[in-house]
Order: C-alpha cells, then sequence, then structure tokens
C-alpha cells in the first residue's frame, strides 16, 4: 500500500500532456471542529476508532453564537427567574439519561444550566446575625455569672493578682533563662541581675575612662556611652539599683557650670555627676586611677553581692517548705529544683541627688499671698475658693503594697485516705535527697553521671570479648571499640575514665594489667551480666543518697 502511494505521488507529480485529465488533489485533512462541523455530519459506526463529533446546541433566545459549554454562574440578584425556578439538583440517573438522549438526537439539542444552590435572601442573613449576637450575649452573662461565683466561693490568696499576657508580661526567654543555661546547673542569677552586672560592667568602664583623664563623669556622657556598648536603655532607676546592690562604689552629687558643649542643656544646670571611690594607696601622693585590676574586682564584688540577695530570697523559700529545710551557705551548689530564680523581686533603686529645688509658684494659696496686694476682691473671692477645693484631698493615701503570702500547705482530695505519718516520712525522706543535690560538689556531680553510665557500659564491654574470643585486650583497643559502640558520642580519654572506674568498683569482673608501656584489660567472661548490672545500679543509688 505504501509503495502503491509512492508511484502514484510521483506520476502526479510528472507534467501531464495538454488534454488529459488534471491530477486528483491530496485531500487535506484536519481535526473537526464542533463550530463549524454540518449538523448533518453522519455519526460513526459504534466500531470506529475516531471520535464522535459532539452535536451543536441550538442557540438560545436567537443569540447568532452558538453558547459555550460551561455558562457562567451568576449571581442571585442577577440570574433570571426562569433559572432558580428548579432548586433541586437532577437525580443522576435523569442525567445519564439526558446525555443519552442527547448523543442519539433523540431530545432537544438545548442544554438546561446547571442546577443552583438555594439562594439566602436578606432577611435570613438578617435574621442569623440577630441570633448570633443574642448568643454572645448570653455567653457574657454566663461567663461573668461564673466569674462572680468563682470569686465568692475561693478564698483570696494573693492580692496582687497575676498580670495578663500583654505588654507587661515578660518573654520566656526572661522568664526561663536560669533552665537554659549551658554547662552543670549551679547559683545561676536571673536574667534582670544578670543584665544589671552587665550595665555595672559597661559603666564602670566609661567612668574609669573619664576619671583617667580627669573629666567629670555626668549621668549624660555615661548613659549615652552604656547604650552604645549594651544597645539597651539605661535610665537613672538602673543606677540606683547600682547603688542598691554595692553603695560604696560610687559618689553622687548634683553639680552645676559643667562644659556640655549641647544646646539642649545649659551649663548653669544642676546635673548628676559620677566619681569611683578608690582606696588611697599608704604613703602615696598621686591620685589613684582605676586600672584594669581594680575593674575585675570591683566586677567581682558586684556579682558576689547580686547572688547574695538571690541566696537571701532561696533562704526564705527553703524555710516555707514542709518540710524546712536548713542549707549551710559554704555547701550550697545549686538552688533548689522548685527555686523558680527567674521570678526573684527586682531590685528597689536608691535615691540618688536631685537638684536643689527653687522657689516656685505652685498652689493657689501661694498665688494668693504673693499677689494678695495687686488684685480686686472678687478675683481675691475666687481664689480662695479655689484654693479651698485643692486643699481637699483627692483620694485617701494608698496603702504599701503587701507581700506576697505563701499558701498554706494543704492535702489534695488524692492523698485523703493516706496516713500522716507516711506523708511526713516520705516529706523527710524527699527533703533529704534536695539537700544532697544542693550541696553536690562538681567533682561528685561528674562521679555520679559516670555511675549511671556503667550499666550500659559494661554491657557493651562485655559484647566486646566475646566478639574477640580474647582473655585479654589492650586499653586502646577495648576503649576504641566502646566509643563506637556507645550510644553517645565520647572522647577515647573519657571512656578510658570509665573503664578505670568499672574496675576500681568491681575488681573481681573487669582487671587492669600494666605490661611494661601499655595496659591490658581483662574480663571475666563467665559472670552474669544481670547480677553485674543489679551490682552497679544499688552502687549508683548508694552514692546518690550521699
Amino acid at each position: 500500500m505504501a509503495q502503491r502511494r509512492l508511484t502514484d505521488f510521483f506520476a502526479r507529480r510528472r507534467p501531464t500532456p495538454c488534454g488529459s485529465v488534471p491530477p486528483r488533489a491530496k485531500p487535506i485533512w484536519r481535526t473537526p471542529s464542533p463550530s463549524k462541523c454540518a449538523p448533518s455530519t453522519p455519526v460513526s459506526a459504534p466500531g470506529s476508532s475516531r471520535k464522535r463529533a459532539r452535536p451543536l446546541a441550538e442557540p438560545a433566545r436567537g443569540d447568532a453564537a452558538p453558547p459555550a459549554r460551561r455558562r457562567l454562574r451568576l449571581p442571585a440578584a442577577e440570574c433570571p427567574s426562569d433559572q432558580i425556578s428548579d432548586p433541586s439538583p437532577p437525580a443522576p440517573g435523569k442525567k445519564t439519561k439526558k446525555a443519552k438522549a442527547a448523543g442519539s438526537h433523540s431530545v432537544s439539542r438545548q442544554r438546561h444550566p446547571a442546577a443552583q444552590e438555594d439562594p439566602v435572601t436578606f432577611s435570613e442573613l438578617k435574621s442569623c446575625l440577630q441570633r448570633a449576637k443574642e448568643l454572645g450575649a448570653r455567653v457574657q452573662e454566663l461567663r461573668a455569672s461564673a466569674e462572680d461565683v468563682g470569686e465568692s466561693s475561693m478564698p483570696k490568696v494573693e492580692e496582687n493578682p497575676t498580670e495578663p499576657c500583654g505588654e507587661k508580661a515578660l518573654p520566656a526567654y526572661q522568664r526561663f533563662h536560669a533552665l537554659a543555661q549551658p554547662g552543670p546547673p549551679g547559683l545561676v542569677l536571673p536574667y534582670k541581675y544578670q543584665v544589671l552586672a552587665e550595665m555595672f560592667r559597661s559603666m564602670d568602664t566609661i567612668v574609669g575612662m573619664l576619671y583617667n583623664r580627669s573629666e567629670t563623669a555626668t549621668f549624660t556622657k555615661i548613659k549615652q556611652g552604656v547604650q552604645d556598648m549594651m544597645r539597651k536603655r539605661f535610665e537613672e532607676h538602673n543606677v540606683g539599683q547600682i547603688k542598691t546592690v554595692y553603695p560604696t562604689c560610687y559618689r553622687f552629687r548634683q553639680e552645676r557650670n559643667i562644659p556640655t558643649f549641647k544646646d539642649s542643656v545649659k551649663r548653669s544646670d544642676y546635673q548628676l555627676t559620677v566619681e569611683p571611690l578608690l582606696d588611697q594607696e599608704a604613703g602615696g601622693t598621686v591620685a589613684p586611677q582605676l586600672t584594669a585590676s581594680r575593674l575585675l574586682q570591683r566586677r567581682q564584688v558586684f556579682s558576689h553581692n547580686l547572688v547574695e540577695r538571690v541566696r537571701e530570697y532561696h533562704r526564705t523559700f527553703l524555710a516555707s517548705l514542709n518540710p524546712p529545710m536548713v542549707v549551710p551557705e559554704d555547701q550550697l551548689t545549686r538552688w533548689h529544683p522548685r527555686f523558680n530564680v527567674d521570678e526573684v523581686p527586682d531590685i528597689e533603686p536608691a535615691e540618688l541627688p536631685q537638684p536643689p529645688i527653687t522657689e516656685k509658684l505652685a498652689t493657689a494659696q501661694e498665688v494668693l499671698a504673693r499677689a494678695r496686694s495687686i488684685m480686686s476682691p472678687k478675683m481675691e473671692k475666687a481664689l480662695n475658693d479655689l484654693a479651698l477645693r485643692t486643699a481637699q484631698p483627692s483620694s485617701p493615701g494608698s496603702p504599701s503594697p503587701a507581700q506576697p503570702v505563701t499558701p498554706p500547705a494543704t492535702l489534695s482530695s488524692a492523698l485523703k485516705g493516706v496516713s500522716q505519718s507516711l506523708l511526713e516520712r516520705i516529706r523527710a525522706k524527699e527533703a533529704q535527697k534536695q539537700l544532697a543535690q544542693m550541696t553536690r560538689r562538681p567533682e561528685q556531680e561528674q562521679r555520679l553521671q559516670r555511675l549511671q553510665r556503667l550499666p550500659e557500659l559494661a554491657r557493651v564491654l562485655r559484647n566486646i570479648f566475646v566478639s574477640e574470643r580474647k582473655p585479654a585486650l589492650p586499653m586502646e583497643v577495648a576503649c576504641a571499640r566502646m566509643v563506637g559502640s556507645y550510644c553517645t558520642a565520647m572522647s577515647h580519654g573519657e571512656m578510658e575514665k570509665h573503664v578505670k572506674l568499672l574496675s576500681e568498683l568491681l575488681p573481681d569482673w573487669v582487671s587492669l594489667h600494666h605490661i611494661r608501656t601499655d595496659t591490658y584489660v581483662k574480663l571475666d567472661k563467665a559472670a552474669e551480666l544481670a547480677g553485674i548490672t543489679e551490682q552497679l545500679a544499688r552502687l549508683t543509688q548508694a552514692e546518690e543518697s550521699l
């Protein structure tokens, strides 16, 4: 067939003699378009592989252009009445039957638009909105009545309620600053105390620079320098807090006639000046300088004073426990687990020298006494009435804020059936455990951490000896295999310390032999691993109780 068509093609290309029949033109095959397809196009047989052309729908309302396959759904306001007359969607069976009828040309070719949802009228929306408002008002009433009942039934424990989570609430990195500190837990300072210590370091550095070059250190200069160093606000109340923590650090005065080189501050205005208090060396005639060693010493004193203030709050917290706890100050190495360090109260700022008060007419009585001779009787009477009204106290004096009262320890409903003696023994044991934890040294903490790892390391070491099938292994080989098999990353030297501690606690099971310059580890593979693990657990528990 292909050869015949090829020959026919070349035959058509040849020039034909005059009077011959012109060659037949090659038909052009194009994709049938439904818009150009004639309505009388015959339908192909069911077994044909070609697609059957979709019959066209007659234009609605006499329009010239054929309708699109998908019609745009108009809003309810613009939709004609004949399109929303039947809001219920057609059944699937009817839809299939309609499609079949359209394919066989047995029904009308006009397609109806898809059924739309029932439109929501303005009255229905208005009624729903009114119902929502009524429900909201009802919820507010129920909530207010519940709060009134709760306030009347619950006793008032704290006079100062907790502030809502708004602008005054501290962020999480300040409220949980002590928990996020790296390294082993110790006497960690609150976040606000550490910020104050950093402010003191910056302030002391700037005051020392100005003092060493015999320049008067004013608060304006110190404030600008501290804010440039810390990128934080530095105000006079921060200076008052520094004076509270370290009273013998500076001497504060109000002075004037100090050159400021600023138009906003006059030379005759009073300014707060800061002068460091330094110990005069014996027999020295030169004024002492604020050197780096003295800056470091003053910084250490300030940090020690901050820790002492936190110790006082911690001591009060221990006394409020049930049973009360007393920890020697020289043995305290960390805070109580339930002592929230970051909730320690702020430091009260000390009073700073204020500029002298000049005589100013602030009240109506003073104005009346000063200008009584130059005013009319009517004006004098009006000023007398104003003075009497302003002399009356506007509001009673606000009482001083009371300290929060520690709520008494009450038994919960879950402990109603438990005897009081058993609860006392449990509390005493827990207090003893917490006391041992607070007075534990860093060396003891490291040893306890190694003891907690020994049961797993003992299992790993026994598996290494079983797989090697040797009675002894060099220390370097054994430690290298243990480092590769242990679940946590550990250095070679740290693993060697664990093996030595294991041989120290269980000399009958693991022994170390020094031969020349090498150390060999020998293990008794006949011993039961379960008994070894239980023995290590008992040793760890005994170490924790010390």
